[in-house]
């Protein structure tokens, strides 16, 4: 009987029960990132297809595919998808919810039920904001601008606004997990100091999704209210102020740029190290810049509004504090290049998307500090160089990490291999893709053409077929993985327990693990990243 049991609790969340009423009542939560990995895939997909509609348009000057207002709710509807149900929640949700309770020797997360209800908070969202799409969808823009939002527009706002103001909940009580997993669960011996930087990092954006969400909630619930019972709130005829929703909503959307990609950099300090063979440069420096930018994230919010009427002062003192955001974000690249100097770096899979990351993320960075200057930013603000500047930040940053910190981990998740030449080709087909999408958009932006437009100047169509055709490849380099990571799952070849020869807790316990991740809970003697002591990856095995 003893035995019999021990047998049932070791099995794996995948072999256990397979039953879909098992899956909508688990607590367990690894399962419950793979229902977060279904549902946000399926949602970026919903955004991809409104991407792909927005770059047909633009393949030429004249709107001859696309309806003036039917392309305002495709650009609205794509932001909205993709922040929101895709961006914000991807790593943390996934990779996250799969990894920090085996991070830290956990069992699970501190509260499992709030963890599956979280996920249904999500799900509400998610199909109350597709019933907004098929009733006809929404054109405000991502951004709910008032007074357009508030006052003119004809779409369904209300019902976008509480399909957004619902999911808000679900970052909030995962932020709270989080942060609460990580101080009271950690393994005996696990200090601070010895904390994998992944964990740094989601500790940071956890107090960011409780400080910012709410806010961002709040505001949404104003425009409700000022559409259904006609309040003033931000209507100046009333009395009252439409910058004062700027204000509101930036002071939550600027955090949210690092909810969205400091889960990417937690996923670059666990791939770099690995596929370095070397200890993270300047280990303290990378974690508390995870916090630097968490604190000086939330005061940077108005370099948004350089041209909305603020004062000349106030915007001198948001130029200089976006600059100095930009601190830790360069030390987290300085040290990873550090890392990797001198190392024995391997170009798997993983590693090609953190390189492809630090590329694309440092000229994301680098551009936005043009529009942090005040002068530069007058000419710049609402063409294309923002779009181009925002995508490789969201997409060139926080997608790359996400496919990166899949591929890192899917033998783990899975218990499976992928064909690692399929995994090194999508890599950089992604890679390629990517910059012909959104290179030329930095060169039309800077010429002056406006984002939002569904019509523009023929001397600017070459840069948009550029885009076009690079958004083409982007897509082949999107459905790669997919194709071959399911096919992984029936015909790849068993993986072993750490086939990359990590450090982490996580690689300590079998692939895919057991329902409750260790047989004993591990005490922890050494310091994070030694992989001086550890050997090199089989490349039998990853040739597999």
């Amino acid at each position: 009987m003893a035995t019999a049991v021990v047998t049932t609790e070791r099995k794996n969340y995948l072999n256990a029960e397979y039953g879909i009423r098992s899956w909508l009542l688990t607590t367990d939560h690894k399962r419950i990132a793979l229902l977060y990995l279904l549902s946000i895939t399926f949602f970026f997909f919903i955004g991809g297809f409104f991407a792909l509609l927005i770059r047909l348009e633009l393949l030429t000057p004249a709107g001859d595919l696309l309806t003036a207002d039917t392309y305002n709710k495709a650009f609205t509807m794509h932001g909205q998808i993709m922040v929101f149900f895709f961006l914000i929640p991807s790593i943390p949700a996934v990779l996250g919810n799969f990894l920090i309770p085996m991070m830290i020797g956990a069992k699970d997360l501190a509260f499992p039920r709030i963890n599956l209800l979280s996920w249904y908070i999500y799900i509400v969202a998610g199909i109350l904001y597709l019933h907004c799409l098929v009733s006809g969808g929404v054109d405000t823009g991502w951004t709910f601008y008032t007074p357009y939002s508030s006052l003119f527009s004809n779409t369904h706002v209300v019902e976008a606004g509480l399909a957004i103001f619902i999911v808000g909940f679900s970052s909030i009580l995962t932020g709270l997990n989080f942060v609460v997993t990580i101080h009271r669960m950690r393994a005996p011996g696990l200090t601070w100091s010895r904390l994998p930087l992944f964990v740094w990092s989601h500790y940071a954006t956890s107090i960011i999704m409780l400080l910012g969400t709410p806010v961002i909630a709040i505001t949404l619930v104003l425009v409700v209210l000022e559409r259904t019972l006609n309040l003033g709130i931000f209507d100046a005829s009333r009395g009252g102020d439409p910058v004062l929703f700027q204000h509101l909503f930036w002071f939550y959307s600027h955090p949210a740029v690092y909810i969205m990609i400091l889960p990417s950099m937690a996923v670059m300090s666990e791939i770099i190290p690995c596929f370095s063979r070397k200890r993270v440069f300047g280990y303290t420096f990378v974690a508390m810049s995870s916090i630097a930018i968490a604190a000086i994230g939330f005061l940077v919010w108005a370099h948004h509004m350089f041209v909305a009427g603020i004062s000349l002062y106030s915007a001198l003192v948001f130029s200089f504090l976006s600059f100095l955001v930009a601190v830790p974000s360069a030390v987290k690249v300085f040290n990873w290049t550090a890392t990797m100097y001198k190392g024995s770096v391997s170009f798997s899979t993983p590693m090609l998307y953190a390189m492809g990351f630090i590329g694309l993320f440092t000229i994301g960075g680098l551009t936005g500090l043009f529009l942090a200057t005040l002068g530069v930013d007058v000419h710049l603000h609402d063409t294309y160089f923002v779009i181009a500047h925002f995508h490789y930040v969201m997409v060139g940053g926080a997608v790359m990490g996400y496919l990166g910190g899949m591929h890192f981990w899917w033998p783990k998740i899975s218990g499976r291999m992928y064909p690692e030449g399929w995994g090194r080709l999508a890599a950089l087909i992604v890679f390629i893709g990517f910059n012909l999408t959104f290179f030329p958009q930095f060169l039309v932006g800077y010429l002056g053409m406006p984002r939002r437009y569904w019509q523009y100047p023929p001397e600017y169509q070459v840069y948009n077929v550029l885009s076009t055709a690079g958004a083409s490849i982007l897509a082949v380099g999107y459905l790669l993985p997919m194709v071959y990571l399911l096919w992984s799952l029936r015909y790849g070849k068993p993986a072993p327990d750490n086939p990359w020869q990590a450090t982490g807790l996580e690689w300590r316990t079998a692939s895919p693990p057991p329902t409750f991740n260790f047989d004993e809970t591990p005490e922890v003697t050494w310091e994070a990243y030694e992989y001086e002591t550890m050997p090199l990856p089989d490349e039998v095995t990853l040739e597999r």
